[in-house]
């Protein structure tokens, strides 16, 4: 068995009949930007999703999350049909569907790694050039800090992230 495509508009008419819209991501993106009604259920979770006979259709932020693992989504299904959201949240709202936004929530922690790995790295060589070329060595410890956090699902830097005051908002 495997997911089979569907458009935003397509996805639409499946909900309105009785689909169920499962989101993939994370719960700190979802409690950042959901669809209405979408029900969250981690990709490192998807194996507790609660089998049903209503078709589900599973989204993530671009898509790429869910075509990678149509497979496992689908058989996480059991016998209902599945389907992936073509282009994920953000191919929903271009195609003017709502959403439900909420700014107050922290950005996502893996953006955050993103801008403090990268943040860094730029500090760290403008640094080396500037000052002393022994800054350059950050730029090396944050490198194999993200080279350990793909290779392992584990990444210091995010836990480091997670306990900061401003991510400490409760998740919907």
């Amino acid at each position: 068995m495997t997911c089979l495509p569907l458009d935003p508009s397509e996805a639409r008419a499946a909900i309105a009949t009785g689909a169920r819209l499962i989101d993939i991501r994370g719960t700190d993106e979802y409690a950042r930007e959901h669809i209405p009604g979408a029900t969250n259920v981690p990709l490192d979770r998807i194996d507790e999703l609660a089998n049903g006979p209503s078709p589900v259709i599973f989204h993530c932020r671009s898509g790429m999350r869910t075509e990678a693992n149509a497979e496992r989504l689908a058989a996480a299904t059991g016998d209902a049909p599945a389907y992936i959201l073509t282009g994920g949240i953000d191919a929903w709202r271009v195609a003017g569907q709502p959403t439900v936004l909420d700014r107050g929530q922290p950005i996502e922690i893996m953006r955050q790694v993103q801008i403090a790995a990268g943040a860094l790295v730029l500090i760290s060589v403008l640094l080396g050039f500037l000052w002393s070329p022994a800054l350059f060595g950050l730029s090396a410890f944050v490198g194999a800090g993200l080279v350990v956090a793909g290779a392992t699902g584990w990444c210091g830097m995010a836990e480091m992230l997670r306990a900061l005051p401003w991510n400490r908002r409760a998740n919907v």
